[in-house]
């Protein structure tokens, strides 16, 4: 069985950001979480955290259709 709510910890590891960014899209909204427990320790649910990373592809395809470049200008080049 997989696990239902993820620490920020594991969101961070699998988004390949900081803690820290982590923590200010779930306080700023952007990336929905729940606060449990005594001390209120943020999760964020693992179906949430995918609906999120559909989100962004959706929004950088977006972004993308709306600022083409030049192949040349391609910093991955």
């Amino acid at each position: 069985m997989s696990t239902r709510f993820l620490l920020m910890a594991d969101v961070a590891e699998q988004l390949n950001v900081s803690m820290s960014q982590v923590y200010h899209m779930v306080r700023s909204g952007e990336l929905p979480a729940i606060k449990v427990g005594g001390r209120g320790q943020w999760r964020i649910e693992a179906s949430v955290l995918e609906e999120y990373i559909a989100r962004k592809y959706h929004e950088t395809a977006e972004w993308v259709r709306g600022n083409p470049l030049n192949a040349s200008e391609d910093p991955g080049e």
